[in-house]
């Protein structure tokens, strides 16, 4: 463990805002999760990538910064493995490793930005996939008890971006590794339902994909939409794509015949990129900050902005989206 005084933030979150840290304290290994004990009845905060976070304000709790490291196979059967991945690894990095490695079911979430430790909490999704889909076990430090618990996948209970870990449980436990359930070849479960991969998949000739093929395809395809945040400060998706009843989409389709829908149980989601879009916001400057030239769901850093700046873009898009569609829009970011 590491432990340092007054730091800039900037260079550990993906917006790069630059706010002050007091207290940087670097986690790299399981044991020093059980240093967590000695603020136990302090109020801190968790940062893994960076790439979920928005700070607008210098931070004066202690900020505890996940970098623990390593993979190991728990159990190897005929047709699945069970993975469990530190913490402090980062997402894609665990996505190419099972590739690689010859391990299905998370091809699609390829380049999502972000430590491991963080998919849970989200419930981290793309192009079909959740992260719930292949997540067996998460393993957490109790900061209560100081002792480190296994949560299986049905006690987290998983929503679309949300589970116990971003309600009930927050701040309660500081995620220590995952553990995945992940297919093994001649059992690999191919995924190309979103239209974007098939599209891209026949540009390319495949029509028998690999996992790798479908994992090259979507960084491919998130490269093409999403700037690069050591180029452009960004968070990735700003906002959640709102559910609504199936009664209010039926009233909004008959005037917007053209918008994006997608099953979510009995009711129906929406594409947030797409309202925010047709609310003229899509590429729109506002000092130095504003929305992506090719994605509206993504507010940017030019550089220079501070967090409150992009907070007021992110209110600004907010009410324009509500005003014209009668839909909220939520942040998916954390804001701080």
């Amino acid at each position: 463990m590491i432990i340092t005084n007054n730091v800039s933030a900037q260079p550990l979150t993906t917006f790069g805002i630059d706010v002050a840290l007091d207290t940087l304290i670097q986690v790299n290994s399981e044991e020093d999760f059980y240093y967590l004990d000695q603020w136990k009845d302090t109020e801190i905060k968790i940062l893994g990538g960076g790439s979920n976070v928005l700070l607008t304000q210098d931070i004066h709790l202690p900020v505890f910064n996940i970098n623990n490291k390593g993979y190991h196979i728990v159990k190897d059967s005929e047709d699945y493995v069970l993975v469990n991945i530190a913490a402090g690894e980062t997402w894609h990095d665990a996505v190419l490793w099972a590739v690689d490695n010859g391990y299905g079911g998370i091809e699609n979430l390829s380049l999502i930005p972000g430590k491991c430790g963080a998919a849970p909490i989200q419930n981290i999704g793309a192009y079909g996939i959740e992260i719930k889909d292949v997540l067996h076990t998460v393993k957490a430090y109790d900061r209560e008890h100081g002792v480190i618990k296994f949560f299986h996948n049905q006690e987290c209970d998983f929503g679309y971006r949300t589970s116990n870990f971003k309600t009930k449980w927050k701040d309660k436990y500081v995620i220590t590794d995952i553990i995945l359930q992940l297919t093994k070849p001649d059992h690999h479960i191919i995924n190309t339902s979103y239209g974007a991969i098939s599209s891209e998949l026949e540009d390319r000739g495949i029509s028998d994909p690999s996992i790798k093929d479908v994992s090259e395809v979507v960084t491919h395809i998130r490269q093409s939409k999403l700037p690069d945040p050591k180029v452009v400060g960004n968070a990735g998706s700003f906002f959640k794509n709102p559910i609504i009843s199936k009664d209010k989409f039926i009233k909004l389709q008959s005037s917007h015949p053209d918008m994006p829908n997608y099953p979510a149980g009995a009711d129906v989601k929406l594409a947030a990129g797409w309202l925010i879009d047709q609310c003229g916001w899509k590429g729109r400057v506002i000092g130095n900050t504003g929305t992506y030239k090719n994605q509206a769901l993504v507010i940017v850093n030019h550089g220079n902005a501070t967090g409150s700046e992009v907070r007021a873009v992110a209110q600004a898009i907010q009410k324009d989206v509500s005003e014209r569609f009668d839909i909220k829009i939520e942040p998916e970011v954390n804001i701080w």
